[in-house]
């Protein structure tokens, strides 16, 4: 992977040929330690070109100042897509083709079973996507507002087709593409659970595959080909208390700290950090965040983090008192909401919480990607905020990250 390099949030990112080019072929790269490793996929850019302050307005913080460190203000290799002519897209970065346009939303079974039946543009090794490769099509210039109208999808609708929900019933947002991942538990008292991508308001949410009246949950969903490997994480312990995804090129902090924080004090100390000699450690965005989750694990199912044990976190209690594990910080900011700008994301490597008809449950599942408040008293939430009560911590873990070289 290229070196990041910091610019201004205003700053106009410019695309190397190495980040235009595919990379998802497992070329050589060097590793400090002078050995070769192969990175097989990468890490595409979140695309959120903007940095912004406690209340979501547009900053341009430098070093030293508070809020320095946001996902804008490191380049990574920026989304490139290419349409090829036949209803198929090109990610040019990970080398995976899609479907361009979803058609009508279906229940999960058929999403399922529809994909070895689909013979777009003539290939007929079409596959539902991993939650992993459906979230690398997420672009944070989304922003949710309080209509389609005002609203930009969290997808390049430059290149897929994209609707907002439009079932009887449905609330705008309602826009959930399934991925083939289930979750190894279960969620909202027990549903059998797929994860999905919703890019009408930034988010992974696990989904009951049934909704509460029985009926199957509907989903759109975009079949994927090619990319074989991507999303399988290759690490290695330095002995050093950091932890390599060869298959990323992206260097860990091996274990939190154990101390939650708020996120410009989350921004702060990756900032800071000098860890096993190195001090080019930052808080990761939202996507290179979620590259080192195992949706695999849950704490319910193998008393684990949805993280690989080379990785290690912090226990919690959660808000029914069971063991558990901690959301983590990432640099991007969510846009999302009547005060958009003044969250960021975080992904539960743990229950993702939310208090339904007056209890606490694990209702979007180990590897979620939700948002918290930037800041404040999170006794303001006592039940959570939103449908289904998302629990809201807004003092959250860190696992800085930096590029391995």
């Amino acid at each position: 992977m290229q070196p990041r390099t910091a610019v201004a949030a205003t700053a106009v990112l410019l695309l190397s040929a190495t980040a235009l080019a595919p990379v998802g072929c497992g070329a050589a790269q060097p590793t400090e330690d002078g050995t070769a490793a192969t990175r097989t996929w990468t890490v595409v850019d979140t695309g959120q070109d903007r940095c912004y302050d406690l209340y979501g307005s547009v900053i341009s913080p430098t070093p030293g100042q508070d809020y320095y460190g946001q996902d804008a203000q490191y380049a990574g290799a920026q989304p490139s897509y290419r349409d090829n002519g036949d209803g198929t897209i090109s990610d040019l970065n990970t080398g995976l083709m899609w479907q361009k346009d979803p058609g009508a939303k279906v229940p999960w079974a058929l999403a399922v079973a529809g994909a070895t039946r689909c013979r777009l543009a003539g290939y007929s090794d079409w596959r539902l996507p991993s939650i992993k490769e459906l979230y690398s099509l997420i672009d944070f210039r989304g922003r949710t507002g309080t209509s389609s109208a005002d609203s930009i999808p969290f997808i390049d609708t430059n290149y897929f087709v994209f609707n907002y929900g439009d079932v009887t019933g449905e609330r705008f947002i309602d826009s959930q593409f399934c991925s083939s991942t289930r979750y190894v538990s279960t969620t909202m008292f027990g549903n059998p659970t797929v994860f999905g991508v919703n890019f009408a308001d930034g988010r992974i949410k696990g989904y009951p595959i049934r909704m509460p009246d029985g009926r199957q949950k509907l989903f759109y969903c975009l079949y994927v080909r090619e990319g074989a490997g991507y999303g399988i994480n290759d690490f290695v312990d330095n002995g050093d208390g950091t932890v390599t995804d060869r298959a990323t090129g992206l260097m860990w902090q091996k274990a939190d700290d154990g101390r939650k924080r708020n996120w410009r004090e989350a921004l702060d100390y990756a900032e800071s950090l000098s860890l096993a000699g190195h001090d080019d450690w930052r808080l990761p965005n939202a996507k290179e965040l979620q590259s080192i989750v195992d949706y695999k694990r849950s704490p319910a199912t193998t008393g684990t983090a949805a993280i690989d044990p080379i990785l290690t976190c912090t226990p919690i209690s959660n808000e029914v008192r069971q063991w558990d594990f901690g959301c983590y910080w990432s640099s991007t900011t969510h846009l999302d909401g009547p005060q958009a700008g003044a969250a960021a994301c975080y992904v539960a490597f743990g229950r993702a919480m939310g208090c339904m008809n007056g209890r606490w449950t694990d209702v979007h599942g180990a590897g979620a990607q939700r948002s918290d408040p930037k800041a404040g008293d999170p006794g303001t939430f006592p039940y959570g905020r939103g449908p289904q009560g998302d629990a809201i911590r807004i003092y959250n873990l860190v696992r800085a990250v930096r590029d391995a070289r």
